[in-house]
């Protein structure tokens, strides 16, 4: 036995062990990613990225290409874990040194594949502002992963997503610092558990490192324009929080540039700040085609070699499926012997790619339970967190009295693209069973005393698409929605005869999603005509929205009586809409981002910096509902602010908030700082703290927020981080424009 398969010795002994035996081929080989659906000779017809569960591979081609210095990385191969184990008993077997394989996969709101639990979209888990719940998804999709023969996931998102036409924002936490660090920190905890080597547990990998939600123009890929003190103060802090406090092992690369600086080869963001400043413990990855991006996009270089060399060397760690992996692992190899490429430069990548197969157990545990599995995809634990984010992400943005639904309703008319089919969002699994939609949800609450009529009425888009490939993304492309038919007249017929009209609109998966960048927010297709031509009815007018970006609802806020954001609320959101539509539960999400007056209004997050004008000639700029807002069937009083300071920017806030109405409910409380005095320009105000609280009608309850040195600091005209003395404005209340207290303090 070698020092390097003794389970007994620390795991630093046995990577150096380990790497002391390899061959330059064979380290080459650990930086490499390949797409196990290429080999298999079932592939699953349901979904183009995994494979039927018994399924066999080309073993001629596996030996060809893999068995001798094996592979780092097996991505794209979805399935129960027999196929998963019979591959790694290939690598374990076959090649030289017996190194196992890491099985990747995509997890944003739940394991990719045709099994997965479909959670509600990450911008659902920002609306909730609850870092349990999504501490418990993030358990979830960790469990899920695992059970299924798959150790890490290519998530979360940790994006600050304030470029309002920019496709990706479904897969972020909104637009706020703070609110998407909490999250950040929750999530990933919840993935690992502390130990990776659970057979529980899987290494998250947040994405896109680091400053990739601020696209110019609003387009994919796009440069961000930011300095570094936006940089430091906005963006990296999320992805500190998900690394230091969250444990995160790694980190997807992203395509972009920062300043002029492309993060595929930037030795300040990829050394300096990533390994040398938060620690990373496990490896840096290339989005896919983004190492290509160095020549193609950036102009940097002439050649392929030429951009993997300047990555590499500049502290990129490994490909997530840039390159045919033979052609990578070549390059690699000349490089080395080139001279070009330090060979502790690939020791270094290679000593973490291994620390991590350790920690993971695989060299002792390699293989995967193959019938557990069953007792943990979509078991009722998981399904009903997925349908307790549906219910706390439902944000209520405008009622005049029409919600609840009142119970001596006699008929209700279903009408819009989505009122029959529950849109999911992108980046989900490929379900296999039925997802009910809200036309459904709705006859089960409401009942045989009540009639439900349902007419789609307009599509959200009208042409079929052909599949579009995203940014060098296989496993990404649409087919557009199937074809709805222009049903106006029949839609405006139903609705006139019934007693209240509930409109269901939003996005689908061509207008939101990655490469689904748009430049107006307004309701897609002919919905806001339809829209307009129901309010005229004159009916009590409920718009529903299922969205995954901000929208311009600046016309259904004056023509409809309420309006309910859903986002994409997974398998369970249209029964949590009805849940809200009937009364059965009281909404209390809060917008994770901003929503604009028109699409032609942004940016317009909560936080930018003061100096400009308030008003174009056309009006206000700042938003039609602000970040934070969200109405409620009940009310909330907020009293009794008390601010004690316990030591050197250390301070402790308390208010008292009460349920003054009739109907049980959730306050989210959030607590703003306002910087008074600063020698650099700061927002006027900054979420620090939020906590969200359940209270019974009548009852009341003492809330407290800490804070530290993290909540004053700032980077100062010298880039360095320090708390300034001086005042600072408390700002407590239910949303960034709905302040009910206010104090001050002095550090």
């Amino acid at each position: 036995m070698f020092d390097y398969q003794n389970p007994a010795l620390p795991v630093a002994e046995r990577v150096a062990d380990l790497l002391s035996r390899m061959t330059v081929e064979e380290k080459a080989a650990q930086t490499c990613m390949m797409r196990g659906v290429e080999y298999a000779t079932k592939p699953d017809g349901r979904q183009h990225c995994s494979v039927e569960p018994d399924t066999e591979f080309d073993w001629d081609k596996l030996t060809a290409d893999f068995a001798d210095e094996g592979i780092g990385f097996i991505h794209d191969m979805y399935s129960t874990p027999v196929p998963f184990n019979k591959i790694q008993k290939f690598f374990i077997e076959r090649s030289r040194l017996g190194i196992p394989v890491i099985f990747t996969g995509e997890a944003l709101h739940g394991i990719s594949g045709v099994r997965g639990t479909v959670f509600p979209c990450p911008l659902n888990f920002g609306a909730t502002f609850d870092t349990d719940l999504i501490h418990k998804v993030g358990e979830a999709i960790g469990r899920e992963t695992r059970a299924l023969g798959m150790h890490e996931i290519l998530a979360p998102n940790l994006d600050v997503a304030r470029e309002s036409r920019w496709g990706r924002i479904e897969e972020t936490f909104g637009e706020d610092t703070y609110l998407s660090s909490r999250m950040a920190a929750a999530i990933v905890s919840g993935e690992q558990k502390g130990d990776i080597s659970r057979p529980d547990a899987v290494i998250a990998e947040p994405k896109h490192y680091c400053v990739h939600g601020i696209a110019e123009g609003g387009t994919n890929c796009s440069p961000a324009r930011a300095g570094r003190r936006e940089v430091e103060s906005c963006y990296l802090p999320v992805f500190e929080a998900g690394i230091t406090e969250g444990g995160a092992y790694n980190v997807m690369v992203s395509y972009n540039c920062v300043d002029g600086d492309p993060l595929m080869c930037s030795e300040w963001y990829l050394k300096d700040v990533l390994k040398d400043r938060f620690r990373l413990k496990g490896y840096s990855r290339s989005d896919w085609g983004g190492v290509g991006r160095l020549k193609d996009a950036h102009r940097l270089v002439t050649t392929d070699k030429d951009a993997i060399c300047l990555a590499v060397k500049n502290g990129l760690d490994v490909q997530g499926c840039d390159y045919d992996p033979t052609f990578w692992k070549q390059n690699i190899v000349e490089l080395v012997k080139e001279g070009r490429l330090g060979m502790d430069r690939l020791d270094d990548i290679v000593s973490r790619v291994l620390r991590v197969k350790f920690e993971l157990g695989l060299f002792d545990r390699p293989y995967t339970d193959e019938e557990n599995w069953e007792r943990v995809i979509r078991c009722q634990a998981h399904r009903d967190v997925s349908h307790e984010i549906a219910r706390e992400s439902l944000v209520l943005l405008k009622n005049d009295g029409v919600l609840p639904l009142g119970k001596d309703l006699g008929s209700v008319a279903l009408i819009g693209p989505s009122s029959a089919a529950q849109k999911i969002g992108g980046y989900s699994s490929t379900p296999q069973f039925p997802i009910p939609s809200l036309y459904e949800e709705m006859k089960a609450a409401l009942g045989d005393g009540v009639t439900v009529r349902q007419c789609n009425g307009c599509a959200i888009t009208y042409d079929k698409k052909q599949p579009r490939v995203v940014d060098g993304q296989p496993h990404l492309y649409s087919e557009g929605e199937e074809e709805i038919a222009d049903e106006m007249e029949e839609a405006l017929a139903i609705a006139s005869a019934c007693d209240v009209i509930v409109f269901v609109g939003g996005d689908n998966t061509i207008t939101s999603g990655e490469g689904r960048d748009r430049c107006e927010l307004t309701l897609n297709g002919r919905q806001r005509e339809l829209i307009e031509k129901l309010a005229a009815l004159g009916k009590p007018l409920i718009l529903v929205t299922e969205n995954g970006k901000p929208l311009d609802l600046s016309r259904e806020n004056e023509v409809c009586n309420a309006i309910l954001m859903a986002f994409f609320g997974g398998e369970s959101g249209a029964k949590a809409i009805a849940e809200a539509l009937t009364g059965e539960l009281n909404p209390a999400g809060r917008l994770p981002l901003s929503l604009p007056r028109s699409s032609t209004r942004i940016p317009c997050y909560y936080s930018m910096l003061p100096g400009g004008a308030q008003d174009f000639l056309e009006g206000p700029k700042n938003a039609l509902f602000p970040f934070g807002f969200g109405l409620s069937y009940t009310k909330f009083a907020y009293s009794d602010l008390k601010i004690e300071q316990a030591a050197d920017c250390r301070f402790s806030v308390s208010c008292t908030v009460k349920n003054i109405g009739d109907r049980d409910g959730d306050e989210v409380v959030q607590l703003y700082l306002d910087d008074v005095e600063s020698s650099v320009v700061t927002p006027p105000m900054l979420l620090k703290g939020f906590k969200r609280i359940r209270l019974k009608a009548g009852e009341e309850k003492s809330v407290t927020f800490e804070l530290n040195y993290d909540s004053f600091k700032l980077m100062d005209i010298h880039y360095n981080w320090t708390v300034e003395p001086g005042k600072f404005r408390v700002l407590v209340g239910a949303g960034s424009r709905d302040i009910r207290l206010e104090g001050e303090l002095t550090v």
